[in-house]
């Protein structure tokens, strides 16, 4: 039998016309942050994903567990909001949209919190968790994620600026409510849309 070939996503921020957005610049690697000054190595048999919050089904992986799910292929630029881009990261991973379906969000869930193994946290709303290049992503150019990259599981939201797709990721809390993450208390857009420039309040 010969393997069931996976499903390769093009962010359609590639194909924009003005696909680089205003104030950026094209660089060749990401460049790393963190709110912390180092990362342990985190034991992944300990290490579990949950979805909970306003859901009928609240959610728990094991980490083996996820990369048992359905995964795609993604391939999607990737724009910080201190002014640089990155072309084409290649990820792979599990759609947050196949996650949230299996999690069934109640009607009044219509922001999401993304927590994090290090204590970041960001939020943003939900419908952009159901864009379908929007992953959790476990790989990066053909490889698991570096550490200082997001291992074991890393948001990816080509449609917002990369502080949104957080690293560290153990978990998504779907609320009724909009809550400002840790950068958005520290005066960081509560969205973060690069083409309308949403960097800071």
């Amino acid at each position: 039998m010969y393997a069931m070939e996976k499903k390769r996503i093009v962010s359609p921020i590639n194909l924009r016309e003005d696909r680089l957005p205003p104030g950026q610049r094209w660089i060749s690697a990401p460049i790393v942050y963190d709110i912390v000054e180092s990362i342990p190595q985190w034991d992944i048999e300990k290490y579990r994903f949950k979805v909970f919050g306003l859901v009928r089904n609240p959610l728990e992986f094991t980490y083996a567990e996820l990369l048992e799910l359905p995964s795609v292929e993604l391939i999607a630029d990737f724009h910080c909001v201190t002014r640089w881009s990155v072309k084409e990261i290649q990820w792979e991973g599990v759609q947050t949209s196949y996650i949230l379906n299996l999690a069934q969000p109640d009607p009044r869930a219509k922001y999401a919190m993304i927590h994090c193994l290090e204590g970041y946290t960001t939020n943003m709303p939900i419908e952009y968790l159901f864009e379908e290049d929007t992953i959790l992503a476990y790989k990066m150019n053909n490889s698991p994620i570096p550490l200082r990259h997001g291992y074991p599981l890393r948001l990816v939201v080509p449609k917002l600026y990369a502080w949104k797709s957080a690293k560290y990721v153990h978990a998504i809390e779907l609320m009724e409510e909009d809550v400002p993450g840790f950068w958005e208390q520290r005066g960081y857009n509560m969205r973060g849309d690069p083409w309308k420039e949403e960097r800071y309040w």
